[in-house]
């Protein structure tokens, strides 16, 4: 017998069938050529959970504007899920419209969803996956604290600007207390691309506190 551990960062997405509020899905295959953010709450019907979700819907437009799906799970059969979109529709006006795993248990085993201590309910995560599968970041957070989806959405934002243009991204981006929206150039690996670098600087290229903390304007 294999042994289950959860996976880890720049991992693939393990593959499974999933039953869902639109029906039977196969991940990550439902997802291939777009980013996915697969997300858990430990219960329908719960107020941290129900705020969520609502956040969630809201910037759904914005999360899709960056070839980005979303995706829920809890350990709640599908009727309940249906129900709880229903009166998340009837009560607070809003239309859920990705879809949420209904887990028999299995998927939250395999991604290490289960809260220690808190029975069969799932911890608050987040898995964001690029669109080759691979798993690029990982969130936990307790049963009590509810999500920024504000930082979810900023997180997927960065990743893609940061693969796209061989970047790195620094504290608080877009809002850096030292450099602004700017972006972090990597360092040089060698003495020579080290001595290199303010000779680069000096053309306006980009800038640099030092040879090793240099940024620009993307």
């Amino acid at each position: 017998m294999s042994e289950i551990r959860l996976p880890l960062l720049g991992e693939n997405f393990p593959e499974m069938k999933v039953q869902t509020t639109h029906g039977v899905m196969e991940l990550p295959k439902a997802f291939a050529g777009k980013w996915f953010v697969l997300f858990s709450h430990p219960a329908d019907f719960t107020p941290v959970c129900t705020t969520e979700f609502v956040a969630f819907q809201k910037r759904y437009s914005k999360f899709k504007a960056l070839n980005c799906e979303l995706i829920g799970l809890s350990v709640d059969q599908v009727f309940s899920h249906i129900k709880w979109e229903e009166w998340i529709r009837e009560k607070l006006g809003v239309e859920i419209e990705f879809p949420i795993i209904a887990d028999t248990g299995d998927v939250a085993k395999k991604l290490g969803l289960i809260h220690p201590g808190k029975g069969t309910n799932t911890v608050r995560a987040v898995f964001v996956v690029d669109p080759e599968s691979k798993i690029r970041v990982i969130l936990y957070y307790p049963q009590e604290l509810g999500r920024n989806i504000d930082e979810i959405l900023r997180i997927v934002e960065a990743i893609q600007l940061s693969d796209k243009n061989n970047v790195a991204m620094p504290a608080n981006w877009p809002n850096n207390e030292l450099i602004g929206d700017k972006v972090i150039i990597p360092p040089p690996k060698d003495v020579k691309a080290a001595k290199e670098r303010f000779e680069r600087a000096k053309s306006g290229e980009f800038e640099c506190f030092d040879w090793w903390l240099c940024y620009k304007k993307l």
